[in-house]
């Protein structure tokens, strides 16, 4: 069976400079969220096999990353824990979006959005629900957005490596849900998210049953 592949037919239906914008890391537990936003000013620069980074082996987004780089004009945007859990995780990916916009050296004339919300981005845009598989310019920022955010988790398991933040980016797989009950919470989770915040409430109501033990 063949795998069908981004077509730039997508894009080239919209007139001007297209740049498409897409998102890592909304459903973990752990780190910040990313988003890129990517531009092919010719599309015989689209480096083949781009993909939603979802459907891509590890190697294969490493790969295409580079090509990405060296063949496309690139922004990015991170929105940190503290954002996340104070404009809730929504909030912060828009915010992501538009520092990602902002990071663009060429302004496009319409941004095509991953998914059914858009940002507060002072441009045209319009959203492209599952566009990571239609769009090559959301599925190159999905590709860049994943890889920067897996190099940033990797940085962080340097730092805290009981939590297996090289392998699951901070997903709640078995290993990070046992070194959160061992170990207790890093400065990198997110508080406001439900399976940290029952983390803190346990500790909270250990700590005052020990104080009046």
């Amino acid at each position: 069976m063949s795998t069908k592949f981004p077509d730039h037919s997508f894009d080239s239906q919209y007139s001007g400079v297209v740049a498409g914008i897409d998102e890592a890391g909304r459903g973990p537990w752990a780190g910040d969220v990313v988003a890129a936003a990517v531009i092919f000013s010719d599309k015989n620069n689209i480096p083949q096999g781009i993909n939603d980074s979802k459907k891509l082996t590890k190697a294969k987004r490493e790969g295409l990353y580079g090509l990405i780089m060296q063949n496309a004009c690139i922004g990015v945007g991170i929105a940190n824990v503290e954002e996340i859990d104070q404009y809730n995780i929504l909030g912060a990916t828009k915010l992501a979006m538009l520092r990602a916009y902002e990071n663009l050296t060429i302004k496009p004339n319409i941004l095509l959005i991953d998914g059914n919300q858009l940002p507060n981005i002072d441009c045209k845009m319009e959203k492209v629900v599952g566009g990571d598989a239609i769009s090559p310019s959301i599925a190159a920022a999905s590709i860049i957005a994943k890889v920067t955010r897996d190099r940033m988790m990797c940085k962080i398991a340097e730092e805290f490596p009981e939590y297996g933040f090289e392998r699951n980016s901070g997903y709640g797989t078995a290993l990070h849900m046992q070194a959160i009950a061992k170990y207790g919470i890093t400065k990198y989770h997110r508080k406001s998210f439900a399976p940290i915040k029952e983390v803190i409430l346990k500790k909270a109501i250990l700590d005052e049953q020990q104080r009046y033990a």
